[in-house]
């Protein structure tokens, strides 16, 4: 197994400690009649939000509801989670599962075309082609990415490659612009299934990359340097492995704020995909992230 480092400490915005919001404490009764008015009030799309095929819980999944709508109004946000040593292969999804910017997310997505791309042609990654992906995974090195994404044939070669890995929702960004890429919560749960899934019961698009390059990006999604190291790590104590995405747009001056990877929760695997957008800063996007992160791992544990 690579090596899964604890989650370092967050990054702290300019202006001091970043905004933890004001959680609020309801009764059962309260919160399961008051939900629905809340949610709706406000134009967020909460990932704590139980979904359709679930009761709503007076949990910490639930509660953290209102900490969400209190931390900005305007924002999207949509959490997928799926217990990866559980027997369910779909994800419960939390929020509308509809497209999203992947932003830095879709370097994961680049890597695998890359690796698919090698593997095709009976090669490893050139020495190049291996400090291109490390940087670009790790760093988030945006000039990497740029060469790598030429390299896969921009959108159709990433369109491709994730036919292969499952992906049926992910459209490629126009021309250089692979952050544009839209992409869906479950979607990015598909991809990630084909980067960490192994079992007995994983999907034939799941072993569409080899052992060595499952490792390899597994690898790099633990290395992640310090100041990225923010996001789905937040619902962990202990392992992780994760890439970061956050883009802001220049009509509107918001932010999309992503995350992706897997943690480890006493002992079990779960993948977790958050995306959200119309964040008004990027400091409160990833004060969003990761509380649907946590909310979102801590209702998948108490199934």
């Amino acid at each position: 197994m690579p090596h899964r480092p604890s989650p370092l400490p967050h990054p702290q915005s300019a202006g001091g400690r970043r905004p933890q919001g004001r959680r609020a404490v309801v009764s059962a009764g309260v919160l399961a009649a008051s939900l629905a008015t809340l949610l709706s009030a406000a134009s967020l799309d909460p990932a704590t939000a139980a979904p359709a095929s679930a009761s709503v819980r007076p949990d910490a999944a639930t509660t953290d509801v209102l900490a969400l709508v209190q931390l900005q109004r305007k924002a999207r946000v949509t959490t997928a989670v799926v217990d990866l040593d559980g027997t369910g292969r779909e994800p419960a999804v939390y929020g509308d599962d509809t497209p999203y910017d992947t932003a830095s997310i879709v370097k994961v997505d680049i890597l695998a075309a890359a690796l698919l791309r090698a593997q095709d042609a009976g090669r490893a990654l050139t020495v190049q082609e291996r400090a291109q992906a490390e940087s670009m995974i790790e760093r988030s090195d945006n000039t990497a990415a740029n060469a790598l994404w030429r390299r896969i044939g921009l959108a159709p070669g990433l369109e491709a490659a994730n036919k292969r890995l499952g992906l049926t929702s992910t459209k490629g960004g126009p021309g250089a612009k692979w952050g544009l890429t839209r992409t869906t919560a479950s979607d990015q749960i598909r991809l990630l299934r084909a980067v960490f899934d192994t079992g007995p019961t994983s999907h034939a698009s799941s072993t569409a990359l080899n052992k060595a390059s499952r490792t390899y990006i597994r690898t790099l999604m633990t290395r992640i340097v310090g100041e990225q190291a923010w996001g789905v790590s937040a619902a962990t104590g202990s392992g992780w492995a994760l890439k970061n995405g956050w883009l802001q747009r220049n009509t509107t001056g918001l932010w999309d704020v992503n995350s992706v990877g897997q943690v480890t929760v006493s002992g079990r695997h779960y993948l977790v995909a958050v995306l959200s957008d119309g964040n008004t800063s990027m400091t409160n996007g990833i004060a969003l992230v990761e509380r649907a992160a946590r909310a979102a791992v801590t209702s998948a544990t108490a199934h």
